[in-house]
Order: C-alpha cells, then structure tokens, then sequence
C-alpha cells in the first residue's frame, strides 16, 4: 500500500479574490489532518481582473502557497495545463478555488490512491441543474462513447486526484487545443469514480456561461472524434443520389408526358436547402482545420509571467515548459 505521499494542489483561479481568503486556510487545515509527507498548494492566476493576486499575495507568507501568474486569460484548460507543468509531488490534486468541489472528500480520494488507484474522478450529481441542461448533457456523453473509442465518464470533471505517472503522461501530450476531461481518460490507468454533490458557490458567479460550455463541447467532439466529417461524408453522398435519383426521374417524366412548366418554389427550396448544407459542411471542416491550424503554430500553451512563493516572492517572465 502507498503511503506518505508529498501532496501537490493544483487550483485555477479567475476573479475568485471573494473566495480564495476562506479556500486557502480551510483547504491547509484539511491536509495538515492527512498523513502526508508534505504538501504545496499552486494556484494559477489565469488573469483574473479582480484583486485576485493582491489576496493571493496576502497568503504567501502564511501557506505553502505557489503562485502562478499568467500573462493573460487563457482559459481553464490551459490554467490547469499550467499547475501540472508545474507540480513537485507524487499525487496531484485539482480542486476549484470556490468551494463547489468538497475538501471533505479528499481523505477518501487519498485511501483509494492508497489501494492502487492511480486516477481518482470526482463523478458531480446534476440534481440541481435545470431538466433542459441534464438532457443535452447527457445526449452529449452519449454521443461521445459513440463516436470515439475513448471512453469519458459521464458527469466526471475536474476535481480528480492523480499519480505522479498520470501527470507525466499529461505533460508530455503536445497538442494546444485541450480537452482536459478527453486526456484524463485518453492516457488512462487505473481509475475509480466517486460520487459527490457539488456545493453552493460561495461568492462570485461562474465564468462558464452556455457559449463557454457550447464551445468546450465542440472542442471535445472535433478533438476526440471524426464523427463530424464521416457524417458530412455519408449524408453527402445520399443527398447526391438523390438528386441523381430526381433528376432521372425528371428526364423520364419529360420524356413520357412532355415538358412541363416548372416550379420556382420547388427550386429554390431545393438550392436554399443545399446551400445550408454546404455551409455547414464547409464549417465543420473549418473547425478541423483551425485546429489544425492553431497546432501547426506552435505556439505555447500558456505564458507565465511570474511567480511568487515564500522562498521566492518573484520570478522573471517565464513561456510553457512544454513543447
């Protein structure tokens, strides 16, 4: 059995100023009860426009506290790619900074690490989410398991505590547009779900709005799928048998009743209705190639600025580690 582990804290933080003075010290109290080597907490500012580095700042001094402060808002997925580049320990654990992932779990997450898990995801209850969001939730994981071979738990997010050997296995991914529930489960290991409810937030409101979530879920089903293009494939080709299927029958009618005057309703419906689909094909594969486009850039995922910590109140600007 594991034990004695040295405990990295991974937290993304976007305007949380409200939240991160009571997240801090009750997070710190609840791993001082654990039987840890040692722990360090790594918040990573994601270019928050609150006062969010002045409080951070405020509990350096007091905490194992790492400070992460990116150059600018890069998103969620980039600010949790930025912890993990950066953790020392042998477990990780990613956990938000306002109070809806529950620190009462985390002793339990710790025992199932203990008995060989290498990967433990929190699964959230959506009981309290409107009927409406449950449904395309749930149509959306379905849609997944259909068209990958990569298997995402349904409702898993990130609040998950993981080994050392997942964290490198995600440090060495290289592509720029993350999905980072789709990697969690592409690198796999040995996993276990745990059920929870997710808490009220304490102050603030959540930056993930239908757009953001619209968007992440794009990213998802173009970066772990080929669903998209294989549909704009076959649904192609049975729109043009039938036209070709029309037009036959258009020249047999001619040939055995004669020409007709025909419909303008008809063939406009017709052009308005293959035009739509053109366009939506052009988009879906626009949206490929702009992932390809963004990975052939090369650019970093994340740009950190600086870093603060109590042994080093301040570092020089410093680009992503990874390739």
């Amino acid at each position: 059995m594991r034990t004695n582990p040295f405990l990295s804290c991974v937290i993304p933080a976007y305007n949380e100023a409200g939240n991160l003075p009571q997240f801090i010290p009750a997070l710190a109290a609840k791993l001082d009860q654990l039987d840890l080597a040692g722990y360090e907490i790594i918040v990573i500012d994601d270019g928050s426009k609150d006062n969010t580095l002045d409080v951070l700042y405020s509990l350096v001094e007091n905490y194992p506290l790492r400070v992460l402060e990116l150059s600018r808002n890069f998103g969620k997925e980039a600010a949790l790619s930025a912890g993990l580049d950066h953790v020392t320990g042998d477990i990780a654990l990613l956990i938000d900074a306002d109070f809806q992932h529950p620190i009462d779990e985390i002793p339990t997450m710790l025992n199932l690490w203990r008995n060989g898990y290498d990967m433990v995801y929190g699964i959230r209850s959506r009981n309290t989410e409107s009927w409406l969001k449950r449904v395309f939730t749930h149509a959306y994981y379905k849609l997944m398991s259909f068209s990958t071979s990569v298997e995402i738990p349904e409702n898993a997010g990130d609040f998950r505590l993981i080994d050392e050997k997942v964290v490198k296995a995600i440090q060495n991914l290289p592509e720029k547009n993350r999905y980072m529930k789709g990697l969690y489960a592409w690198v796999g290991f040995k996993s276990i779900g745990l059920q929870f409810s997710e808490q009220e937030r304490q102050h603030g409101t959540s930056s993930f709005n239908f757009k953001s979530l619209f968007n992440l879920a794009i990213s998802g089903l173009t970066g772990f799928s080929d669903l998209p293009l294989r549909v704009s494939t076959y649904l192609g080709a049975l729109l043009a048998f039938m036209a070709m299927a029309y037009g036959f029958w258009i020249i047999l009618k001619t040939l055995i009743e004669g020409s007709s005057v025909p419909g303008w309703a008809t063939l406009v419906a017709g052009m308005t209705l293959l035009g739509g689909i053109q366009l939506l094909f052009i988009g879906i594969l626009g949206e490929y190639i702009g992932r390809i486009y963004t990975e052939v850039k090369n650019r970093p995922k994340y740009i950190v600025a600086a870093e603060y910590s109590k042994a080093k109140n301040s570092s020089s600007t410093s680009d992503n580690k990874t390739s």
